[in-house]
């Protein structure tokens, strides 16, 4: 896996393309006008997307009929020395649909604790944590 940075302007705006020529731009929020989502916010989207391919992949093998699927997922962050690494991370899933909520609160179960390498990367420094909702009650 390898991936291309290029600064694009003369500030902090860089633009970040895999093999595929698939790219996200990755900017300094701090500053008035950014045009890309800050490296952090990109870990926290890594940890929404990886865990949501894998819920909505486990769900459609048990036949389950996802019609809205939706993570927001939280950080908190924590000074060390100069950094500010996460401390935890909460993932949200809002599903919608003929889904039984004990298979979708399994889907994340085994998500977080099997398949998701993002936050399998994450883990031995990061708490991650998660919770359901399907069809707006809490799993």
């Amino acid at each position: 896996m390898k991936i291309t940075l290029n600064r694009i302007n003369d500030d902090f705006l860089f633009e970040c393309t895999n093999s595929q020529g698939n790219s996200i731009l990755l900017d300094n929020t701090s500053q008035p006008g950014a045009k890309g989502v800050s490296p952090m916010e990109s870990v926290l989207m890594a940890v929404a997307g990886c865990s949501g391919i894998d819920v909505v992949a486990i769900l459609k093998k048990q036949r389950q009929e996802i019609t809205g699927f939706q993570a927001e997922v939280e950080g908190e962050r924590v000074p060390v020395e100069d950094a500010k690494p996460f401390k935890s991370i909460k993932v949200k899933f809002l599903l919608e649909g003929n889904i039984d909520p004990k298979k979708a609160l399994k889907a994340a179960q085994l998500s977080f604790e099997k398949y998701c390498s993002v936050s399998k990367t994450l883990e031995p420094n990061v708490e991650i944590g998660y919770e359901v909702l399907v069809n707006g009650e809490k799993v």
